[in-house]
């Protein structure tokens, strides 16, 4: 594919994700007035304190808070990834505004289809929709600035670590740190975290998909049958392991299988059909990278 086609897809992919995390925030998360975490968090906490002194504007510090991170991320990442992370950052700003007013308009022309007045349902869905725009972005390799940069950041030495969980992890604090500052009530942060628990939740799901698989090891006086159908019948991958019988004392052949979820059953009956006396242990498969799974070479995100 063409460098100026893929330049391209990858700016439809960020506008995208931000239009879908936008209509999340203007239509779900502001209407409930949800303790926001993040830098704007942040920026509210330090617009509290420094009121009494001087009335700097919430938005001045979310410019001041986020000018390091674009800086380190120009450092850590490059200049691709700040001209990105930029545009992503403006064009999500601008959806919000836009859409924000949009609301304002069809509310005030009578039109109120939309409206949820359930603030546990817009805390739900709307963490959904975030999640799923701000995975699109990552996925495009940009960032909508803020604490997605630390969180990228973050990944970077503690490579183990889900995006989704990093994100909860700090947008709560800043949520629970917020509120004897605001003055929010307890019911609306907690609120505020549900959607964060969602938004975490769903943007793994995003950026990793269920990689949820079986990993399993057979043993069986007939696992050459048992591979054979396996691979014939389902189109799996088997590996010989050899082992040792501690009791018996006599070589045996272990047969060793990742499968899907769904294909777990199916296996699960040819060796029962097989060998009955088959010794079958599965265990939970977290991530695989191979042919059929994950790219090796892939970008983490």
């Amino acid at each position: 594919m063409k460098r100026g086609v893929k330049i391209f897809l990858k700016i439809l992919q960020i506008i995208a994700g931000a239009f879908i995390y936008a209509i999340g925030t203007a239509f779900l998360i502001d209407p409930f007035n949800l303790a926001p975490g993040g830098v704007t968090g942040i920026a509210i906490i330090l617009n509290r304190a420094f009121s009494p002194v001087a009335n700097v504007p919430v938005g001045v510090f979310v410019f001041v808070l986020n000018v390091p991170l674009l800086i380190v991320g120009l450092i850590k990442f490059g200049k691709e990834f700040l001209v990105s992370t930029v545009f992503g950052t403006v064009t999500l700003s601008a959806l919000i505004m836009g859409l924000e007013k949009l609301r304002e308009h069809l509310v005030a022309a009578g039109y109120t289809w939309f409206i949820i007045s359930n603030p546990l349902l817009g805390a739900l869905v709307g963490g959904a929709l975030m999640a799923v725009g701000l995975g699109t972005v990552f996925r495009a390799g940009a960032t909508t600035g803020g604490t997605d940069i630390i969180v990228k950041l973050l990944r970077l030495k503690y490579r183990y670590l889900r995006t989704g969980r990093v994100f909860l992890f700090i947008d709560s604090t800043i949520c629970v740190a917020s509120l004897p500052v605001v003055g929010w009530q307890v019911e609306t942060v907690l609120y505020a975290l549900v959607s964060m628990l969602v938004c975490s939740f769903v943007l793994d799901i995003v950026l990793y998909g269920f990689d949820g698989a079986k990993l399993i090891y057979i043993v069986s006086d007939r696992s050459e049958r048992i591979a054979a159908r396996i691979l014939k019948e389902l189109d799996i991958g088997a590996t010989y392991l050899e082992g040792f019988g501690a009791y018996t004392m006599e070589k045996k052949e272990v047969l060793m299988c990742v499968v899907k979820k769904h294909l777990f059953p199916k296996v699960k009956d040819v060796v029962k059909q097989e060998d009955p006396r088959a010794f079958l242990i599965v265990a939970s498969a977290n991530e695989i990278f191979g042919e059929g799974y994950k790219d090796h070479f892939k970008e983490e995100l």
